[in-house]
């Protein structure tokens, strides 16, 4: 029987530690110096989108962002972060939820994804992610995406490689860019990964929800 995506991220988390996966980061030093560009207010609302066990929430809250939303399919990889955190991890909101089901109950400032919009492979994938974020992104979102450079699977799943063209027409019906920057992100195994990062401000600032 095929494993469902779920059981294959929490199988993942449960037999890796964050310097046995490609994606840590010590410190996220890119999305921070996006986060950084937009001067937010510490009360802004900031979600990470397929936050898994990242160290950006860590940064955030040390940084005093006070409204930060971290969503991740894997409820394992939640309770790391919440280990990791201890009382600071009551500050934040945790939402388990595969981001296409994911059905926002509040407006953010900030929407983040460095971990789940190039795992989108099909159509119908990519549709209903843009659909969530168009309702509920009120100003800024970041994409950190495998660049055409970068690998063509992660975690034994087969991704989507874009160009910033092809990123930009993705969002273009609602969103403006405003920068995008290639990285090339090392991981602990010492192999290279090619990221294309780009910053977007909403088209029309409005409440959607």
């Amino acid at each position: 029987m095929k494993e469902n995506k779920k059981d294959h991220w929490e199988k993942i988390y449960q037999t890796h530690n964050e310097y046995e996966v490609s994606w840590t980061q010590s410190v996220p030093k890119t999305s921070l110096d996006f986060i950084h560009s937009f001067h937010l207010t510490k009360s802004s609302k900031i979600i990470d989108i397929g936050g898994g066990d990242s160290r950006l929430v860590d940064y955030l809250l040390e940084e005093g962002y006070q409204d930060i939303t971290v969503l991740d399919i894997s409820a394992t990889a939640i309770e790391k972060v919440k280990k990791r955190l201890g009382s600071k991890g009551d500050q934040v909101k945790w939402i388990i939820a595969d981001i296409i089901d994911f059905q926002p109950k509040e407006n953010y400032d900030l929407w983040h994804d460095r971990a789940t919009f190039h795992f989108l492979t099909s159509v119908s994938q990519v549709s209903a992610y843009l659909n969530i974020a168009r309702k509920a992104i009120s100003k800024y979102l970041i994409i950190g995406t495998f660049s055409e450079h970068g690998p063509e699977k992660c975690s034994g799943l087969p991704i989507r490689q874009y160009t910033e063209e092809q990123l930009q027409n993705k969002l273009i019906r609602d969103f403006k860019k405003i920068r995008c920057v290639n990285e090339d992100h090392i991981t602990p195994f010492q192999t290279k990964q090619n990221f294309l990062f780009c910053s977007f401000k909403k088209a029309a600032l409005r409440n959607n929800i």
